[in-house]
């Protein structure tokens, strides 16, 4: 049974998408063990608590430094004994001691088809705001394995999302969650779940 910590820092859909897919068996031989969010108010926090998942909160407002909160980060989520840690929805850059200690055990789902639309600074509304100023016709989302740069680590899967014209950067950003991200974000634990996913030469390889 893999198990499973998500950390989040808002509403929670891609953590609802995870957690929907678990009990209707679309993703199986996984668990989540906790959530575990940077912000108190969010809402996240309250959907795993609606589905009996252990909910807490370690704000960097906590702790006097940024070293001193990301080890407090580290030690709770070690503290569940997990085999994967889950971004989704996670503003928090995972700091390097977070790296080393999940080496290809923490996945990430970008807005964009990486590695478009991606890199430091560009996450949540932006990634959307970039894709229709470029005028591209297609967009998507990413899942791919966490490393010590941003949006750079091995990718596990993509889905490509039609850009139609009236989009706003809201609208666009709804159908890339419902078309994509609830899509294969689920689907990527289960793969991992089942021993089908591997890490060779940077790249991820997945089994039949």
């Amino acid at each position: 049974m893999l198990k499973i910590a998500v950390l989040v820092s808002g509403g929670g859909t891609n953590l609802q998408a995870i957690l929907d897919a678990i009990e209707e068996g679309r993703i199986t031989n996984a668990s989540i063990e906790a959530v575990i969010s940077n912000n108190a108010d969010a809402y996240a926090l309250k959907r795993a608590e609606n589905h009996g998942v252990k909910a807490l909160c370690v704000s960097p407002a906590s702790y006097e430094s940024r070293d001193l909160y990301h080890h407090a980060l580290v030690k709770t989520v070690q503290s569940f004994g997990v085999d994967l840690v889950v971004l989704a929805g996670c503003m928090v850059v995972m700091p390097k001691e977070m790296i080393e200690a999940y080496p290809n055990k923490i996945i990430n789902v970008h807005p964009a088809l990486i590695p478009s639309f991606s890199g430091a600074g560009c996450y949540g509304l932006l990634v959307h705001e970039k894709a229709l100023s470029r005028g591209v016709k297609i967009t998507g989302a990413t899942v791919h394995f966490v490393d010590e740069g941003t949006d750079t680590g091995p990718i596990i899967l993509q889905k490509a999302v039609e850009v139609e014209a009236g989009d706003t950067p809201e609208i666009l950003q709804r159908r890339v969650m419902e078309q994509a991200e609830w899509k294969i974000l689920p689907k990527a634990i289960d793969l991992i779940a089942n021993g089908k996913v591997t890490v060779e030469n940077n790249k991820a390889v997945i089994k039949e």
